[in-house]
Protein backbone atom coordinates (compact mmCIF):
# COMPACT_ATOMS: atom_id res chain seq x y z
CA UNK A 1 0.00 0.00 0.00
CA UNK A 2 1.24 3.54 -1.47
CA UNK A 3 1.00 6.46 0.72
CA UNK A 4 -0.37 9.22 -0.53
CA UNK A 5 -2.07 12.64 -0.67
CA UNK A 6 -5.16 14.14 -2.22
CA UNK A 7 -5.44 17.89 -3.24
CA UNK A 8 -9.34 18.75 -4.41
CA UNK A 9 -9.63 20.83 -7.54
CA UNK A 10 -12.59 22.19 -9.53
CA UNK A 11 -10.73 23.20 -12.18
CA UNK A 12 -8.39 19.93 -13.98
CA UNK A 13 -7.96 22.30 -16.64
CA UNK A 14 -5.75 24.66 -14.84
CA UNK A 15 -4.43 22.22 -12.42
CA UNK A 16 -3.77 19.34 -14.37
CA UNK A 17 -0.51 21.83 -16.54
CA UNK A 18 0.45 23.88 -13.17
CA UNK A 19 1.09 20.18 -11.71
CA UNK A 20 3.11 18.52 -15.03
CA UNK A 21 4.95 21.60 -14.96
CA UNK A 22 5.90 22.13 -10.95
CA UNK A 23 6.42 18.61 -10.46
CA UNK A 24 8.60 17.96 -13.48
CA UNK A 25 11.48 20.24 -12.25
CA UNK A 26 11.65 17.49 -9.18
CA UNK A 27 11.71 14.68 -11.36
CA UNK A 28 7.63 13.91 -10.98
CA UNK A 29 5.87 12.82 -13.53
CA UNK A 30 1.84 11.65 -14.37
CA UNK A 31 1.66 7.94 -12.49
CA UNK A 32 -1.93 7.55 -13.37
CA UNK A 33 -4.77 9.24 -15.03
CA UNK A 34 -8.17 8.56 -14.91
CA UNK A 35 -11.72 11.07 -15.80
CA UNK A 36 -11.55 13.12 -12.27
CA UNK A 37 -8.26 11.74 -10.95
CA UNK A 38 -5.20 12.01 -11.57
CA UNK A 39 -1.74 10.62 -9.77
CA UNK A 40 1.68 11.60 -9.71
CA UNK A 41 4.98 9.87 -8.54
CA UNK A 42 8.82 10.62 -8.10
CA UNK A 43 9.08 9.51 -12.26
CA UNK A 44 5.63 8.48 -13.06
CA UNK A 45 6.70 4.98 -11.58
CA UNK A 46 4.32 2.73 -9.36
CA UNK A 47 6.17 3.35 -5.71
CA UNK A 48 6.46 5.68 -3.33
CA UNK A 49 4.26 8.48 -2.18
CA UNK A 50 1.17 9.55 -4.40
CA UNK A 51 -0.13 12.92 -5.31
CA UNK A 52 -3.66 12.41 -6.42
CA UNK A 53 -5.74 15.51 -7.95
CA UNK A 54 -9.34 14.90 -8.01
CA UNK A 55 -12.16 16.00 -8.18
CA UNK A 56 -14.31 16.36 -5.07
CA UNK A 57 -15.76 12.36 -4.52
CA UNK A 58 -19.04 14.41 -3.13
CA UNK A 59 -19.65 16.36 -5.75
CA UNK A 60 -19.27 19.44 -3.99
CA UNK A 61 -16.83 21.80 -5.05
CA UNK A 62 -13.29 21.88 -3.90
CA UNK A 63 -11.11 24.54 -1.79
CA UNK A 64 -8.24 24.51 -0.03
CA UNK A 65 -7.84 23.48 3.44
CA UNK A 66 -7.28 25.94 5.89
CA UNK A 67 -3.40 25.13 7.52
CA UNK A 68 -3.07 22.05 5.07
CA UNK A 69 -0.02 22.47 2.36
CA UNK A 70 2.17 19.75 0.64
CA UNK A 71 5.68 19.61 1.10
CA UNK A 72 8.31 18.30 -1.75
CA UNK A 73 11.86 17.34 -1.45
CA UNK A 74 14.25 19.26 -3.91
CA UNK A 75 17.49 18.52 -3.88
CA UNK A 76 19.16 21.77 -4.39
CA UNK A 77 18.81 25.58 -4.20
CA UNK A 78 18.26 25.24 -8.08
CA UNK A 79 15.47 22.42 -7.57
CA UNK A 80 13.44 24.79 -5.42
CA UNK A 81 13.99 28.23 -7.87
CA UNK A 82 13.00 26.21 -10.80
CA UNK A 83 9.73 24.70 -8.91
CA UNK A 84 8.78 27.91 -7.60
CA UNK A 85 9.33 29.39 -11.50
CA UNK A 86 7.40 27.06 -12.90
CA UNK A 87 4.49 27.44 -10.57
CA UNK A 88 4.46 31.63 -11.38
CA UNK A 89 4.28 30.22 -14.76
CA UNK A 90 1.56 28.31 -14.69
CA UNK A 91 -1.39 30.22 -12.86
CA UNK A 92 0.17 30.00 -9.60
CA UNK A 93 0.88 32.30 -6.71
CA UNK A 94 3.87 33.25 -4.59
CA UNK A 95 3.43 32.92 -0.95
CA UNK A 96 7.20 33.16 -0.14
CA UNK A 97 9.80 33.47 -2.39
CA UNK A 98 13.03 30.65 -2.45
CA UNK A 99 15.41 31.63 0.29
CA UNK A 100 17.04 30.25 3.67
CA UNK A 101 14.73 29.45 6.74
CA UNK A 102 17.19 29.23 8.96
CA UNK A 103 14.33 29.47 11.59
CA UNK A 104 13.10 26.17 10.41
CA UNK A 105 16.82 24.53 10.56
CA UNK A 106 20.60 26.31 9.63
CA UNK A 107 20.39 24.77 6.00
CA UNK A 108 16.69 25.03 5.56
CA UNK A 109 16.42 26.72 1.61
CA UNK A 110 12.16 26.72 0.62
CA UNK A 111 9.50 29.01 -1.43
CA UNK A 112 6.11 28.58 -1.05
CA UNK A 113 3.30 28.70 -3.93
CA UNK A 114 -0.58 28.28 -4.15
CA UNK A 115 -1.68 26.38 -7.49
CA UNK A 116 -4.49 27.78 -9.34
CA UNK A 117 -7.26 26.73 -7.51
CA UNK A 118 -5.32 28.12 -4.31
CA UNK A 119 -3.59 24.91 -3.12
CA UNK A 120 -0.71 25.31 -0.95
CA UNK A 121 2.76 23.78 -1.78
CA UNK A 122 6.44 24.09 -0.44
CA UNK A 123 9.54 23.16 -1.57
CA UNK A 124 12.45 22.41 0.39
CA UNK A 125 16.24 21.72 0.13
CA UNK A 126 17.51 20.56 3.84
CA UNK A 127 21.07 19.85 2.96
Amino acid sequence: MDVYATLGTSDAAATTPFYDAVLATIGWAVRADYPGLRGYTRGGGPDGFILWLCTPFDGAPASPGNGTMIGFPAASHDEVEAFHAAALAHGGTDEGAPGPRPHYGPNWYSAYVRDPVGNKLAIVFDE
